[in-house]
């Protein structure tokens, strides 16, 4: 039986998150009244996967087990939406590929020598049609009431992405080759606002290194393609990698999840680029690719290592600067990867389903997220002040402000950034943290003389969204001196003067071989007399043999730099024969 867990973690947008328990799942910690973004975790009972279909209307999900070879037998399992198993059923030979009716009433399962129909409340089986024999696992896709799938023959698995794939159909009990076919492993993807589309990917091989990318009409009789793309230069590099497809929820979009370079999002009718999204974290591959059914956001998997996140939620428009939520799988409790095209979204878009696997590839993992239903706006209010009111070079500077934000607090405090602009150029700081009153400071140090410009940035979060940037400029000055000198009440011409002293600056250190300045005035006028080396410790020492009785005033003077003012000091001593 599976395991089944609720963790209750509650999620922020993360740059860096914390990992809890030594090697689970990467999240933030809780906060009261915060959105919820939860996750359920539940351990699936089996040992190699297929494909995953959601079920929003009888709020169903299933996931079939390939299980060894094409001739043997596989299992498909049922889980409810809040991540328990609710039933389970066995196939005479591989599970391959599923599907689900347009009413949710049937959900097709790929068999190695036919296509078998079940009830998706009762899991018995309703029917099934013969295909051509497939070796290599089917995938499957419904438009209308037409269903589609993959054909290909192949000695072993070892020659499924050099053996030819064909796309064949069943209309009202009908098998039909269509006659498109192509080398490799095809995938296929429908849904979102486009029910009479197919969209085709060519999977990456041996003789597939520039894949393709097509839709086709299904509308008529038979299948009409559109528009395609390959993605390679003149000189055969920067091929697709395809691992996912999926179709946005207005059927405007197809998301493209490439191993080679991210996730590609394009124009659903000729295939033209729509938009970037930030590329995955680095280190990260990527596997996987979800729009919500509510057109909101878009899930990204990937195969990454350690703490990297293996799963980003983030808003379905590229424009949208918000923040992703980041998960990152590094446990025995949660697996270690999302599995290639292991996405999928409730039609709602209330909830995320993740599967997970480890770094074998045996063991698998339900992921149950429900983000936030929505977002908030944010603001900076009232004008950014920095203290201490004269900033200095070398010394903190505090640039103090407050973020308000509406709707519930965020899981995790919110976090600002900042840059620094001089005529030297830009400068990333560190984030500065915001207080429960909406309070921040954000701390640097300078390090010239002249204006310095602070913009302040909230990048929003999976609850909130980004903030309007403000900016305050800060007048930057030198950092001052002092000297400090320690002489005598009285001393003789004979015995002479011995006076000690001590340079300070503030901001940065002095640099070596610093000197100061002496000159002494007494009766007879005013002369310079040697300049005194200061020590790495700022101390120094002013020897002289007086030429005059009586008051005798000795002037120390630093001429400062280019980072410090100048200082000096003075001492009078009475001098006697």
């Amino acid at each position: 039986m599976s395991t089944f867990q609720y963790t209750g973690r509650r999620l922020a947008a993360m740059v860096a998150a914390t990992v809890i328990g030594g090697g689970g799942l990467v999240v933030a910690a809780p906060a009261a009244h915060a959105a919820e973004a939860s996750d359920v975790v539940a351990k699936l009972p089996i040992s190699s996967f297929s494909d995953l279909v959601v079920d929003s209307v009888h709020e169903r999900v299933f996931v079939s087990d390939r299980a060894g070879y094409a001739h043997y037998g596989g299992t498909v399992v049922a889980y409810n939406f809040q991540g328990q198993k609710v039933g389970t059923f066995y196939t005479t030979s591989r599970a391959s590929g599923l599907a689900l009716s347009e009413d949710a009433g049937t959900l097709y399962v790929g068999q190695r020598s036919h296509v078998v129909a079940y009830d998706t409340q009762t899991l018995q089986e309703t029917g099934r049609t013969g295909a051509y024999t497939d070796d290599c696992g089917r995938e499957l896709a419904v438009t209308g009431t037409k269903s589609w799938h993959t054909t290909t023959p192949a000695y072993s698995d070892y020659h499924c992405d050099k053996s030819q794939t064909d796309l064949d159909s069943i209309t009202d009990g009908l098998l039909a080759r269509t006659g498109w076919n192509a080398v490799g492993k095809i995938l296929l993807a429908t849904g979102g606002g486009a029910p009479n589309r197919l969209f085709m990917g060519q999977a990456k091989g041996p003789n597939a290194t520039d894949p393709f990318l097509t839709s086709f009409d299904t509308s008529g009789p038979t299948p009409v393609r559109g528009d395609a793309r390959r993605f390679a230069d003149a000189e055969g590099k920067g091929g697709l990698d395809p691992k996912d497809i999926a179709v946005s929820a207005d059927g405007k979009h197809l998301a493209v999840a490439d191993a080679a370079y991210g996730t590609r999002l394009l124009n659903s009718g000729d295939l033209t680029d729509a938009g970037v999204y930030q590329p995955l974290p680095a280190g990260a591959t990527s596997t996987a690719v979800a729009f919500s059914g509510d057109g909101k956001y878009v899930a990204r998997g990937a195969s990454a290592a350690g703490s990297t996140p293996d799963l980003l939620i983030q808003p379905a428009d590229p424009a949208n600067g918000t923040t992703a939520t980041e998960f990152a799988y590094e446990g025995e409790l949660d697996g270690n990867r999302v599995v290639n095209r292991g996405l999928e979204w409730s039609k709602d878009g209330s909830r995320l389903f993740a599967l997970t696997t480890n770094a074998y590839g045996n063991a698998f993992w339900l992921h149950v997220i429900q983000p936030p239903a929505a977002q908030y706006d944010s603001r900076f209010s009232g004008a950014l002040t920095h203290t201490p009111a004269q900033a200095v070079v070398g010394e903190p500077v505090g640039i103090r402000g407050r973020l308000e934000l509406d709707g519930p607090a965020p899981a995790e405090p919110a976090k600002v950034t900042a840059v620094r602009t001089t005529a030297d150029g830009t400068r990333a700081l560190a984030a500065a943290e915001v207080a429960a009153d909406g309070t921040f400071t954000v701390l640097d140090v300078p390090d010239a003389v002249g204006s310095a410009t602070y913009t302040l940035s909230f990048l929003g979060d999976i609850t909130h969204r980004p903030a309007e940037d403000v900016s305050i400029t800060v007048d930057v000055a030198k950092a001052p001196t002092s000297i400090a000198l320690t002489a005598p009440q009285e001393a003789s011409m004979s015995g002479g003067v011995e006076i000690t002293g001590k340079l300070t600056a503030q901001g940065r250190a002095l640099p070596a071989g610093v000197t100061l300045a002496v000159r002494r005035t007494d009766r007879l006028g005013t002369g310079s007399l040697s300049s005194v080396p200061v020590a790495a410790d700022g101390t120094f020492t002013v020897n002289d043999m007086p030429r005059a009785r009586r008051d005798v005033t000795y002037t120390v003077s630093y001429e400062g730099d280019d980072l410090h003012t100048g200082s000096n000091a003075s001492a009078t001593v009475y001098v006697t024969r």
